[in-house]
């Protein structure tokens, strides 16, 4: 007997009976066919790259989706990891209309946190789980290009916004099966010698456009649009597009939303026609989404 079968064993009788598990495979299997062969983004950070069950559960999620042929491209942020280390070394962080100021010393700070050490981790992450998996940062290859942002006429030092995505290598990853694990430090334009510090949620929805992806995905720390901030059960699963800009306005998207749902605006502009913002916090809360009637999260389209 296989280990695999073994594991199978061990977990009859306290696992679903076998019409149920019948009825889970049989409503995922049009999904496993929708998704095979397209291109998915997901942006991951928050509280989902704190908790090691939920770390483990998107590792898990990720290589699935690999293995069933679902070209799925990693994109990740680390601003806890990056406030834990500059106040290792005693720097204090510093936010200017709540985004990082970011002088020389801390883009260093940056580089070494998200190209270094949280993307190599999450590589060996995906590896340990049996997938296959290669980290990249938006300098290699020249994936990314940056400029300069001021924002309300204040100045932010090395923290730019995407001007433009060259995703060649991204492609050549997945067309050789691996799932590229994508950090986002950019390098200046043609004759800026500078690198940037960038907005891991808009540099997603951007690489989701330059790789023409059927979905981009956000995971996040909360449920999703909800009606009543303080009622989880006021999610709205589905959003069209045109209804978003009332939405802002009457209050309901507000907050930390705005800059998530603009994300899914970048993306949907661009030709990609599905973003959701869904809870990270939710045990394969991805797997959910993709391959069960329910889904979970809000839909924006």
């Amino acid at each position: 007997m296989t280990d695999i079968e073994t594991q199978k064993d061990e977990k009859r009788g306290r696992s679903l009976d076998n019409a149920h598990w019948t009825e889970v495979l049989i409503q995922a299997m049009p999904y496993f066919r929708l998704w095979t062969g397209k291109v998915v983004v997901v942006k991951y950070g928050g509280n989902a790259m704190l908790n090691d069950d939920l770390k483990a559960a998107v590792m898990k999620d990720l290589v699935l989706l690999n293995t069933i042929g679902v070209h799925v491209v990693l994109v990740h942020g680390g601003g806890p990891e990056i406030n834990k280390m500059l106040e290792r070394v005693g720097k204090e962080s510093r936010f200017v209309n709540g985004l990082r100021y970011t002088d020389d010393e801390t883009m260093e700070i940056v580089q070494m946190v998200l190209t270094g050490k949280l993307n190599k981790d999450i590589v060996s992450m995906l590896l340990q789980e049996g997938g296959r998996a290669v980290g990249l940062s938006g300098v290699d290859s020249g994936l990314l290009r940056a400029r300069k942002i001021e924002k309300e006429g204040a100045d932010l030092g090395l923290v730019g916004e995407v001007t433009e995505v060259h995703p060649e290598i991204i492609e050549s990853l997945l067309a050789k099966g691996f799932i590229p694990v994508i950090s986002t430090v950019a390098l200046g334009e043609q004759g800026d010698t500078n690198r940037y510090n960038i907005n891991a949620d808009t540099a997603a929805a951007k690489i989701a456009v330059a790789l023409k992806a059927e979905k981009f995905v956000q995971l996040t720390n909360v449920p999703g649009v909800l009606k009543n901030m303080d009622d989880p059960s006021s999610l709205i699963p589905r959003i069209p597009m045109p209804t978003v800009p009332q939405l802002i306005e009457n209050g309901t998207i507000a907050g930390g939303m705005i800059p998530k749902v603009e994300c899914c605006m970048i993306a949907l502009k661009g030709g990609v026609p599905r973003t959701h913002i869904i809870d990270g916090r939710v045990l394969h809360s991805l797997l959910l989404e993709m391959f069960s009637d329910r889904g979970i999260g809000t839909m924006i389209y």
